[in-house]
């Protein structure tokens, strides 16, 4: 059972856990349209698959998209990608961000995906020179609708090469896509540890088909909780995390540095030429009401620390699978008061017998405020602190009992489908 934000009756059937309370959508804020239901980002965020996000109703909410450029071809037809190499004309006249582009492009591709008459394109990052690259799991899966997508790479140089899916992880949006090719140029992977709000942020990728895009801005925000649509294939178990779920929970850094469709997988880079993060979800506030239009970049965009990243494909390539911590607890927003929509933790409704959080003797009724170093003011922040750790890890966990703070270790069960 999952420690998932706001469990529905249906949801808790599957995980046979018993139903937390399901909160009303806050004031102003509507779920977001797309293949699977939206569902709430941080606060009052929602998110939707990669079409756009609408809304309707009174409010337009912001909506965290996933960035994959789809581009369905016509039968008979052939999809095609533009290819625009990095150049730097002057030498002599370059500032950081030209010299952190012509640092980290060669360690970025354009990844292709089909299957049928479906298709897309995405990002990716070059790991290693034996090939593996970085990538996520909805660009492989085409948003979870295929889940043997054939798979072509085109390297900065312009070369296009098959590629193979080495594995998946749908918890964590991430895969591993694997080509055999000759000079490839591994990325100088970052800290993203260290990484500053206010941070110099430059986004590496093939947004629409056209590879080679750089773009830049600041890092917004180091630490941020979104909720987006699973994109785990039909029938995966792969990375045994959550094929079953509707929704996966993850931290994110948050920047401004224009990110679009196709820029999923791709590199967030800084100014060293270091990464630092994989573009995952754009926010939309759009009210589109086409079902085949996509989000555009308003400024807000997300991608996956690569500290984090790391972990879970060093993983995959090893294995073919990651792992992900559990706590074995259902759990709702603990209210700040009754009216302001602010939420200051994850309050257990219920607390799995023989789990990680049972064990580490935490009871229904705690108000868990942090999980491994990471502050937790609502469910999906612990969902997404648990979910980011190995399985196995010891952790801290402090809560809210009896009006005073405790604090206890949780050595963390193993995320499973469902």
């Amino acid at each position: 059972m999952s420690e998932h934000d706001h469990l529905t009756n249906s949801d808790n059937a599957r995980a046979g856990a018993d139903p937390a309370r399901q909160e009303a959508p806050r004031a102003g804020t509507v779920a977001a349209t797309g293949r699977k239901p939206g569902k709430r980002v941080g606060t009052g965020v929602f998110v939707a698959c990669l079409v756009a996000a609408g809304a309707f109703g009174g409010g337009v909410a912001a909506a965290a998209t996933s960035i994959w450029n789809t581009a369905a071809p016509a039968a008979g037809t052939t999809q095609t990608t533009q290819y625009t190499p990095v150049i730097v004309n002057n030498p002599e006249s370059v500032n950081a961000v030209t010299a952190a582009a012509q640092k980290a492009s060669p360690s970025v591709v354009t990844i292709s995906a089909s299957s049928g008459t479906s298709g897309g394109t995405g990002s990716g990052i070059i790991l290693d020179t034996s090939g593996n690259i970085l990538t996520n799991t909805h660009v492989v899966t085409l948003d979870g609708q295929a889940a043997n997508a054939a798979i072509e790479v085109r390297t900065n140089d312009g070369k296009v090469y098959p590629g193979t899916i080495v594995g998946t992880d749908p918890l964590s949006d991430l895969a591993i896509v694997h080509i055999t090719a000759p000079g490839l140029v591994a990325a100088s992977l970052g800290d993203s540890g260290k990484v500053k709000v206010g941070d110099t942020a430059i986004a590496i990728g093939a947004p629409l088909g056209l590879s080679g895009t750089v773009t830049d801005g600041v890092v917004s925000a180091a630490n941020r909780t979104i909720e987006t649509a699973s994109s785990a294939a039909p029938g995966s178990q792969s990375g045994s995390s959550g094929a079953a779920q509707d929704s996966i929970s993850i931290n994110v850094i948050q920047t401004d540095a224009a990110i679009n469709p196709g820029n999923s997988g791709g590199a967030l880079v800084n100014t060293s030429g270091e990464i630092i993060g994989v573009n995952v979800a754009i926010a939309s506030a759009g009210s589109t009401s086409s079902s085949s239009a996509q989000s555009g970049n308003i400024g807000v965009g997300f991608s996956i620390p690569v500290n984090n990243a790391k972990r879970v494909a060093q993983e995959i390539i090893g294995t073919g699978t990651a792992t992900h911590g559990q706590l074995g607890l259902s759990v709702q927003d603990k209210a700040a008061g009754t009216s302001s929509g602010f939420t200051t933790g994850a309050e257990v409704a219920a607390v799995t017998p023989g789990s990680a959080a049972d064990k580490a003797g935490l009871k229904a009724g705690d108000v868990i405020t942090e999980l491994g170093g990471r502050t937790v003011t609502d469910a999906s922040e612990l969902t997404a602190a648990a979910r980011e750790q190995a399985a196995g890890a010891t952790v801290k966990a402090t809560f809210d009992r009896d009006g005073g703070q405790h604090s206890t270790d949780v050595t963390l069960g193993a995320a499973t489908a469902g």
